[in-house]
């Protein structure tokens, strides 16, 4: 492996983020494509299993990392916050147009800072105040009257928002103790037993076009996870976090050109808020990254 220097890391791991953007935005596309024909709770599972197979190869390779400084309940605690999240923003895009359910999910930085004053006693700066001021404003901008308002999409992305958050104060403690491949290592696999559970009650075999989709977005989730990871080994998250927010112009492209979903203007000032408000969040902290 060639040894880069700050400016080539940087701009490589702008370059892997982007990657993970259009990965993340293919993701979503993907959910909408199902049209509701398989039960979120599937969807889970199988993107779940499908990227577990894609990392079993590497896991024969490198037996390693599945050493974890953490208990294998801590690991299921988190993975089950994990698949509730996915569930919730699987839902939210089936029921909501792609470009205001991201808008929404882009709150998470935001609830992350209040959850770390109410939990960690960490008290927030001037800045983080904005951060949670501007957000908050992005937010009313997107569901307020000219907006989506309060529908089920909406508060199913509040729940996914508020439950990426508390995997981020969970992983701000267990990151001190394990490298980022074997948290996401242990979250993949344990998903994989967990979402079963959760799928069973509500399971339909998926048709040869679902399924085919279902595969696709194992390998997607899986690349998109794996490339935003070395994004961040690569760069601080000062410079890779705002890379992110490309996803939103990305979803309400995929959403216009494949479901003629019309991108609201009210969408578009409260999305760009609310990714101000995040970045702001980013730069005055310090996230975790996995």
């Amino acid at each position: 492996m060639p040894v880069f220097g700050g400016q080539e890391r940087a701009r490589a791991a702008v370059i892997f983020a982007v990657g993970a953007a259009i990965l993340a935005a293919t993701d979503a596309v993907i959910v909408r494509a199902l049209d509701g024909a398989v039960h979120p709770f599937v969807i889970g599972f199988f993107r779940a299993f499908f990227g577990a197979l894609v990392l079993l190869p590497w896991i024969v390779l490198r037996p390693g990392v599945l050493r974890s400084t953490h208990p294998l309940r801590q690991h299921a605690v988190r993975a089950g916050f994990k698949l509730l999240a996915m569930v919730a923003f699987f839902a939210a895009f089936s029921a909501g147009p792609l470009a205001d359910v991201t808008a929404i999910a882009f709150t998470s930085p935001i609830f992350l800072v209040l959850g770390a004053a109410l939990t960690l006693g960490e008290r927030p700066g001037p800045a983080m105040i904005v951060a949670v001021v501007v957000g908050f404003v992005g937010a009313l901008f997107v569901i307020g009257p000219s907006g989506t308002g309060f529908s089920f999409a909406i508060v199913l992305a509040l729940a996914g928002a508020v439950l990426q958050s508390a995997i981020q104060l969970i992983l701000k403690s267990m990151s001190k103790g394990d490298g980022t491949a074997t948290l996401v290592i242990w979250n993949l696999l344990l998903t994989v037993p967990i979402a079963l559970l959760f799928a069973v009650p509500f399971w339909t075999m998926p048709g040869s076009k679902e399924m085919g989709l279902l595969a696709l977005q194992g390998v997607v989730g899986a690349a998109c996870m794996g490339m935003m990871t070395h994004a961040f080994s690569l760069a601080p998250a000062t410079i890779v976090a705002p890379v992110d927010f490309l996803r939103l112009p990305l979803v309400a492209l995929g959403g216009f050109a494949l479901f003629g979903e019309n991108i609201a203007l009210t969408t578009l000032c409260g999305g760009g808020l609310i990714c101000c408000a995040a970045l702001i969040a980013a730069r005055s902290g310090k996230p975790t990254s996995a």
